[in-house]
């Protein structure tokens, strides 16, 4: 409430043609805050406001707004404007504007480079989208191990203010050979006059550049990193990966298997930019096959038509919904941890095992709470003619309670594994598809046993 109340004043200074005051409250105002004012002001105020801010913190917001926006201002910019703006980015957030905007904004940028940056930014544009090297920025401190304590602060303090981070520094050899790490916190508690290469941690965790950025971003929460070093085939240092792109990374990857599992195709835009066509497209592909999926029920319930007793149809929704929650909440656990790292594929007899107790001490309750509601239902309060016998039709929705429930948890636990075992991504393997699989299965087994047990 309180935002929307700074974000309204912000439009009546605007309104007022009350610049200095505007630009005196965005300076007091953190760069996320603006870029997000920035977003959800009218698109005729926006370039107003942008250029109102100084060009060190125009460059910091530019690096929070979303691509479309992004895309507006840079149409809107004048070659000098341009040049300011990327002269502040940092490079790899140079680098992940660049592989958002179509291609005649790349070339509108790369023109306003200038040429080392422009062959830097080249060759970052060639590592694929899904790689470390995609990530990283080359804005890093190096020292040399022969340096004092006293010449490494020196440096820091010299070089510092172009660096993303200078929190940690990597120290490398003349051929940039990565040879130990050293941070902050080191150096302000050495000696002056001690040598780096006795301070320095030589067991340095890094990334290589074509390692899937996914890899990284698990490595970075295995040992809770502020950075990571990239290094080449050679062992040279060629860049560096920030806590900040890691956390996009987790937060991209999270939203893409939030969407596999609701049977989804991931999409590139947020859910009000994307438009109703891409958002039918995403869709369609899973509810095809589901459907054509849930044809084979169709297909058995046929095939049991004289089965089909008015009380046994009355039990098949709660049979298939609990077969189906069961195997979501399978599922759902073993793609965590599959996610997490705590699962992995030879884990499966372990998850196998584990599934099956429980299903059993889940089903058993929910059969035992079937039988009963069956029989004072049918045997106790109704005691109408239901066509069967109650007691041999309360066993056999029971048994068929039992058995749902353990099929589906172990068929919810091991397809995860089988899809990482394939080198799919687990998440496919989700709530729609097991629901489908599970509800074929548990209609098989339910009127085949009321056809032994019932005689029917």
């Amino acid at each position: 409430m309180e935002e929307n109340k700074f974000f309204e004043s912000l439009t009546v200074l605007i309104c007022e043609k009350k610049f200095h005051k505007l630009r005196a409250a965005l300076l007091a105002t953190n760069p996320v805050d603006i870029a997000e004012y920035i977003m959800r002001c009218d698109a005729k105020d926006r370039l107003l406001v942008y250029r109102i801010l100084p060009k060190e913190l125009a460059a910091e917001v530019f690096a929070y707004l979303d691509t479309d926006i992004r895309q507006v201002l840079v149409n809107s910019f004048t070659d000098e404007e341009l040049t300011s703006v990327l002269n502040e980015l940092f490079l790899d957030d140079t680098i992940d504007f660049l592989e958002e905007m179509p291609a005649y904004v790349v070339k509108k940028v790369l023109e306003h480079t200038d040429p080392d940056k422009r062959k830097i930014i080249n060759q970052f544009l060639q590592y694929p989208d899904d790689s470390a090297g995609s990530l990283m920025t080359i804005e890093y401190v190096a020292l040399n191990k022969n340096y004092t304590v006293d010449e490494a602060i020196w440096r820091i303090r010299r070089i510092g203010i172009d660096k993303e981070t200078v929190y940690t520094a990597y120290v490398t050899d003349g051929k940039r050979v990565l040879e130990g790490v050293v941070t902050v916190k080191d150096l302000l508690l050495a000696k002056n006059e001690e040598i780096i290469a006795e301070i320095m941690d030589e067991n340095v965790i890094c990334a290589h550049t074509g390692d899937d950025k996914e890899k990284v971003s698990e490595t970075f929460k295995k040992y809770d990193l502020m950075s990571m070093p990239v290094i080449d085939a050679e062992g040279r240092i060629v860049g560096i990966i920030t806590i900040d792109d890691i956390v996009d990374v987790i937060q991209d990857e999270d939203t893409e298997d939030f969407e596999k599992m609701a049977a989804l195709r991931p999409s590139e835009k947020p859910y009000l930019k994307s438009s109703v066509f891409t958002l039918a497209k995403n869709r369609i592909s899973w509810l095809l096959v589901l459907m054509l999926s849930g044809i084979v029920s169709g297909i058995l319930l046929g095939a049991f038509e004289d089965a089909l007793l008015p009380v046994l149809v009355a039990f098949m929704p709660m049979l298939t919904d609990t077969g189906g929650n069961a195997g979501s909440q399978a599922a759902t656990l073993v793609i965590r941890g599959l996610a997490l790292g705590e699962l992995n594929v030879k884990d499966y007899l372990k998850i196998l095992w584990k599934e099956i107790r429980i299903s059993l001490l889940l089903g058993s309750v929910l059969a035992a709470f079937t039988f009963v509601r069956f029989v004072i239902q049918y045997a106790v309060i109704r005691k109408d003619d239901i066509g069967v016998n109650a007691f041999l039709a309360a066993i056999v929705v029971s048994i068929s309670v039992l058995f749902v429930i353990i099929m589906a948890k172990t068929v919810g636990s091991m397809l995860p594994i089988v899809a990482k075992k394939l080198r799919l991504d687990p998440a496919i393997m989700a709530a729609p598809l097991i629901t489908t699989m599970i509800d074929a299965l548990s209609l098989t087994f339910y009127f085949g046993m009321a056809k032994a047990i019932l005689g029917i």
